[in-house]
């Protein structure tokens, strides 16, 4: 079990404002690692938790979006995968702020009711709009310096999990959601 008791209550309240949590993608739902073949075809390794966690925190009725620098077939196919919405994915966005306006616009949320999880200083633009600003374990140094949390775990590793479970612990939905599994 996370240990909980161990998250600053003002971490706590930042996580109970977040309605909605951006990921980034390279970094933080994976460990960075861009893989080629002969052909110049991109693959990228998710972890199977983070999966689990997505889909828990989506069942739970809270809500995440997708935006990335990078464009990619694969985050489609594992975004289809998890259930996020197409209209939640930003891809080809180095500059995320657009990307940004076009979710608060979208979804008529305030910044203070989302959270952003990010790896590199491409992400700060948007992380120091966000009323939850989270780093996994192993970003860029400047980038945790900027972030509100920091996981214990690094990106593509469980990072996301983390993130997940922190979300549904704040909301009063984590025991409930752990203990379905053993009914």
């Amino acid at each position: 079990m996370y240990p909980f008791d161990t998250i600053p209550d003002a971490v706590l309240q930042r996580a109970r404002s977040t309605q909605l949590v951006i990921f980034d993608i390279d970094g933080v739902l994976t460990d960075g690692s861009l893989f080629f073949d002969n052909q110049g075809e991109e693959y990228k390794a998710f972890n199977s938790k983070d999966g689990h966690g997505i889909r828990m925190l989506l069942e739970s009725g809270l809500e995440m979006a997708l935006i990335t620098g990078r464009q990619s077939e694969l985050v489609l196919h594992r975004a289809d995968n998890l259930k996020v919405p197409r209209n939640r994915i930003w891809q080809g966005y180095r500059d995320k702020r657009p990307a940004f306006a076009d979710l608060l616009a979208q979804t008529g949320l305030k910044p203070e009711n989302i959270a952003y999880v990010g790896d590199d200083v491409v992400d700060l633009p948007v992380m120091t709009q966000v009323g939850f600003a989270i780093a996994v374990n192993d970003a860029h140094y400047y980038v945790k310096q900027h972030a509100h949390w920091v996981t214990q775990t690094a990106g593509g590793c469980g990072a996301a999990r983390e993130v997940c479970e922190l979300l549904l612990h704040a909301h009063g939905k984590l025991q409930a959601k752990l203990a379905s599994y053993l009914a």
